[in-house]
């Protein structure tokens, strides 16, 4: 292997010029097996990539990280009197990891066991807070690692094939699974909280009526829902609204639950449940839903979808879209860059951003914007009870055969999105895309408390 022979030189040349502060989920995620202490047998790398990784961390301006190996714990950041994030390194392999594969090396060492963290969220929160820092950790020798990441990412295109293949690695895992951390909508999707007490349960009711009456359901719509998830918006829609759904998806796990659960709820009559991906669906309209399947288009299909969505559509029709966002300024670099939810959760995801969407339905349709509300800080708190309920229900999670290393990338996962959300890394919006002939204009509905 020259390549990583002559990779390792460059490094060690690196380190050498320079001169001479991470969980349990305390809820229980379980540390790897044999790493009850942090270990001081360290190789000649792992030593040069900790100065490294030290170099780093000491441009840290926003907040405090406490790193603590052993007896020995260093502090980094400017406020040095605030209570610190604290990392307990049981590993010294985490600072190779974290030279060669930056942030993404981080989570997998974090996966690996090589690291702990009593409040994962907050810790990472510190490091998008400083963006510098980040930018330095994502820089030298971890830019390597890009090309190859890139190559595995392109290999995972949306095509209709891929896009089966893609959406089964994450939505078809087990139904069971996700009904442990979901309540019991079944909506993977962020909620809305319309008062400081309303329990999530509510809260995904209360987001799916909100879509609802942006469209402004009536019954004698015809709707079109592009991503079923397990049913709970075609369900509500069908029950609260008495319109007819045409519901469509690619994962198998979830079409036949959803299909359980509207046999169960009596609306078979009214909701056709399809597994079929969007590019094959035929027929004409009222109107279109989407909750925050965008970002299983990707990049490269994204004009696809939209001209898609825009012929479903009768002329007077709208469409109401709940997606996740990046920002505008961030977007070319994010569509070309493999990032841990590409790599490990969402093979084949994009993130859009509000100038990319309002770009293709320029392009390749007749849609206006009508409306759009950024609900951001909803899916910070969603993504915090989810995660709250997954680490209460671990013993559960294991019974189901999922092991040590699953369980800790989901706590990361859950943790990584929650601290984006938070720090609005990234965003949520609604969005009304209205035809030319739409009139079902009202000034305003809801509320809420964030």
């Amino acid at each position: 292997m020259p390549h990583l022979y002559a990779s390792k030189m460059v490094f060690l040349g690196e380190l050498r010029s320079m001169k001479s502060s991470l969980p349990t989920c305390t809820a229980g995620v379980p540390p790897a097996r044999g790493a009850a202490a942090y270990s001081t047998q360290s190789s000649l790398v792992q030593r040069l990539a900790r100065k490294a990784v030290f170099k780093r961390l000491n441009t840290l301006r926003d907040g405090c990280i406490e790193l603590v190996e052993g007896a020995q714990r260093t502090r980094f950041g400017s406020d040095q009197q605030s209570s610190p994030s604290a990392m307990v390194v049981l590993d010294p392999r985490l600072y190779t990891r974290v030279a060669f594969g930056g942030a993404l090396g981080a989570a997998e060492s974090y996966m690996a066991g090589e690291w702990e963290c009593e409040n994962l969220s907050e810790l990472i929160r510190v490091f998008i807070r400083n963006s510098e820092t980040l930018s330095q950790i994502q820089s030298g020798l971890a830019r390597m690692a890009r090309p190859f990441l890139r190559a595995g990412h392109w290999l995972r295109d949306n095509s209709p094939r891929g896009s089966r293949r893609n959406i089964a690695a994450h939505y078809d895992l087990s139904n069971d699974f996700f009904a442990l951390f979901l309540d019991e909508t079944l909506m993977y999707s962020s909620a809305y909280f319309e008062r400081p007490d309303m329990p999530l349960p509510e809260a995904s009711a209360a987001k799916n009526e909100r879509l609802c009456q942006m469209l402004r359901l009536s019954p004698g719509d015809h709707l079109l829902e592009i991503g079923t998830g397990w049913g709970g918006f075609a369900i509500h829609a069908a029950q609260h609204h008495g319109c007819r759904v045409t519901t469509t998806t690619i994962s198998k796990a979830q079409h036949d639950l959803a299909k359980e659960r509207i046999e169960k709820a009596g609306l078979s009559g009214k909701i056709t449940l399809l597994l079929e991906d969007y590019r094959a669906l035929q027929g004409r309209f009222d109107k279109v839903v989407s909750i925050e399947m965008i970002e299983a288009v990707g990049a490269k299909w994204l004009d696809t979808f939209f001209a898609r969505c825009n012929a479903l559509l009768k002329p007077n029709g709208a469409m109401a879209l709940q997606a996740i966002t990046i920002p505008d300024q961030r977007f070319e670099h994010h569509a070309r860059e493999v990032d841990f939810i590409k790599k490990y959760i969402f093979p084949g995801s994009c993130l859009p951003s509000v100038a990319r969407i309002l770009e293709s339905t320029r392009k390749c349709t007749d849609f206006n914007l009508a409306r759009l509300e950024d609900i951001t800080p909803h899916y910070a708190r969603t993504l915090r009870l989810w995660r709250e309920r997954f680490c209460e229900k671990l013993d559960l999670v294991g019974n189901m055969g999922f092991g040590e290393r699953f369980i800790r990338l989901w706590n990361y996962y859950l943790s990584y999105c929650e601290a984006g959300f938070a720090e609005r890394y990234i965003g949520t919006v609604q969005m009304l895309l209205a035809k030319p002939g739409w009139r079902n204009d009202h000034l305003s509905f809801g509320r809420c408390y964030l």
